[in-house]
């Protein structure tokens, strides 16, 4: 059952660019884990203390002391090379939901800006388009129907029959 487990949620997290960690999942680990007193496993200036500490002599130390880090989206290259025009595109498009939220005029001002170099507004051009593909595919999409005809709109809630159910 569990490697069940593991291959659906690779395959979900990978269709979704989505990042998961499985925990640790042998028994006996776990078992000792949950049986050590909170104090030792909760300790805020140390994260991962017991595990490091066991892991100490097996792997390098340049590898347990090295402080966590996140992965870096290459907007700057993005936004100027392969996906230059998206921003404009999508946010400057006559039908862009975006317009409900923010000026068209300042969206072209900061696209303008960023392309020059003047200013960088990569992070703030990013969180528009995810809010403009966000809008048309959560608010403006068509409502998602399920089997046997029940649908997820809220305006319209439909019950599949109970011969059907059960």
């Amino acid at each position: 059952m569990l490697g069940d487990l593991l291959v659906k949620m690779d395959i979900a997290t990978m269709a979704h660019s989505v990042e998961a960690r499985s925990p640790f999942l042998d028994d006996h680990l776990m078992e000792f884990a949950a049986s050590l007193p909170s104090a030792l496993k909760l300790r805020r200036a140390q994260p991962k203390r017991i595990l490091k500490a066991a892991m100490r002599g097996l792997l390098p130390d340049v590898i347990l002391d090295h402080p966590k880090m996140g992965f870096g989206v290459p907007l700057h290259r993005w936004f100027r090379d392969e996906l230059r025009s998206l921003p404009g595109e999508m946010l400057l498009d006559p039908g862009s939901r975006t317009t409900a939220y923010i000026r068209r005029e300042t969206v072209q001002r900061m696209i303008r800006d960023y392309q020059d170099g003047r200013a960088d507004h990569a992070l703030r051009l990013w969180v528009l388009l995810g809010l403009e593909c966000w809008h048309r595919e959560a608010v403006e999409a068509p409502p998602l129907q399920l089997a046997y005809g029940d649908s997820l709109d809220p305006n319209v809630i439909t019950q599949a029959p109970s011969s059907v159910k059960d």
